[in-house]
């Protein structure tokens, strides 16, 4: 019997399912962790998120983008679509280095959108495709697997789970890109002092830490797939 069918073995893939999370973990907690000590330094200026979103957006040019409050925390996102700036109730409102940074990263989404920023505007056609690619590739796997494991099908949906991954490694330099624009505008508009400016750096740093993990995780579950599925018939004969 192929290694292939883990009915009665153990599947060494599991491992990297375990690494995955690993790294996912360790990513949630760095950036919580950078969050919340950087939470309780307030800045010298004084100026909460909101306020520094809108002096950055305004200093940039950017007057049709709207600065609102949403609710959760660390929920903050730039809509492109609708050109609304979203902060969080934890940095909305509060005066923390932490908060300015985010609110700033924020902004600097808005100036690669104001900009054209070409790899903000492939991020963002890729998201309905990579949304269906990832709620459908299983469907298309599990009924391929079901059906006497059908090779066309399962491979329907491991090239659909590529369309995910291929989200996740372009949202890379646009989260990079983001967090540089940020660090930049935060000192040139006098909105941070430079060792404030090097503590909202740690906490940007943690942050795209989170989307380093969240492509290595999507890579690897497409190593898994294709280890597991990938020309399944020709190891079957």
């Amino acid at each position: 019997m192929p290694y292939g069918y883990y009915g009665y073995y153990f599947d060494p893939t599991y491992i990297l399912i375990i690494i995955a999370a690993i790294i996912s973990l360790i990513a949630q907690w760095r950036v919580n962790s950078a969050f919340s000590k950087y939470s309780r330094v307030a800045s010298m200026s004084g100026m909460t998120g909101a306020q520094a979103a809108r002096m950055i957006l305004q200093s940039n040019g950017i007057n049709d983008v709207s600065v609102q409050r949403i609710s959760g925390k660390l929920t903050d996102h730039y809509n492109p679509s609708t050109k609304v700036l979203n902060l969080s109730e934890s940095v909305y409102g509060s005066t923390s280095v932490a908060a300015i940074g985010v609110a700033a990263h924020e902004c600097g989404h808005a100036i690669q959108h104001a900009r054209g920023y070409f790899p903000l505007s492939l991020r963002t056609a890729l998201v309905p495709v990579a949304n269906i690619g990832s709620q459908l590739s299983w469907v298309f796997i599990i009924v391929g697997a079901i059906l006497s494991f059908n090779q066309t099908l399962i491979t329907i949906g491991i090239i659909m789970f590529s369309a995910a991954v291929l989200f996740q490694l372009v949202t890379l330099p646009v989260e990079f890109n983001a967090s540089a624009r940020a660090l930049e505008q935060l000192e040139s508009n006098g909105i941070l002092y430079r060792d404030e400016v090097s503590q909202t750096r740690k906490v940007l740093s943690a942050a795209a830490l989170t989307y380093v993990a969240a492509a290595a995780t999507a890579i690897l579950q497409l190593l898994r797939l294709i280890i597991l599925f990938g020309g399944r018939d020709r190891r079957d004969d």
